[in-house]
């Protein structure tokens, strides 16, 4: 009976920590801007770099991270021991970046829409609150993706695909449990379903470039 009356109020507090728009308070308070106005209008690292500047981009990254970790935290806290739990509180708080109920507004067509991020940042932050040395993998290959294949979008689903493969060869050698997987595999669905925009311009081959492809060509130019 208590894990009935928990599971639910950890996955409502979960989503609703995803949820805090660090992105748009960090670029409202560094530039007076409103992040959704700007280039993807996405709320994450990524677009809150472009707005405000690298720092403000750093810095929502790693908020937005610890907006996960902190829900394993919670999770460890109030039932020790359930490796489900572990994984779906994080998961929730993907979701709730990437749908925040903060930032509900009026679509096109009168619809209501959630607005958010791309789910990265929480992503490598569940990780993290599920075996914290994961940072030292995660975050130097997304930095190599990035910098190497110039696409943002691309080193944002590669960080699910990595959490799936750490956890999997983890519980393969029987250090892990086989469960921590799974959130690597649930979360890189919901980074495709935030990115499908950009799966749609990466095969038509006109999405942005960054990193070191972008400065060769801005020389070739």
């Amino acid at each position: 009976m208590h894990i009935l009356i928990t599971s639910p109020l950890l996955f409502f507090v979960s989503y609703l920590l995803g949820s805090i728009p660090f992105g748009l308070l960090l670029v409202k308070f560094c530039t007076g801007k409103d992040i959704r106005e700007i280039e993807s209008g996405r709320t994450g690292g990524t677009n809150a770099a472009r707005a405000a500047g690298v720092w403000a981009g750093i810095g929502t990254a790693l908020l937005d991270g610890l907006k996960a970790t902190s829900t394993v935290w919670l999770a460890r806290l109030l039932v020790p021991g359930n490796y489900w739990l572990e994984i779906f509180a994080p998961t929730f708080a993907i979701i709730g970046h990437n749908y925040s109920i903060f930032l509900v507004e009026r679509g096109q067509g009168g619809r209501f829409r959630l607005r958010g991020g791309a789910g990265g940042a929480p992503c490598v932050g569940g990780s993290a609150g599920l075996w914290f040395p994961s940072l030292g993998i995660t975050i130097p290959a997304a930095v190599l993706i990035l910098f190497l294949g110039g696409y943002a979008s691309v080193t944002t689903l590669s960080v699910g695909l990595i959490s799936t493969l750490l956890f999997g060869y983890r519980a393969w050698i029987g250090i892990s449990p086989w469960q921590y997987s799974i959130y690597g595999l649930v979360s890189e669905i919901l980074l495709i379903l935030a990115l499908r925009p950009n799966i749609r311009r990466l095969m038509q081959g006109n999405e942005r470039i960054v990193g070191l492809r972008a400065l060769l060509k801005n020389r070739e130019n």
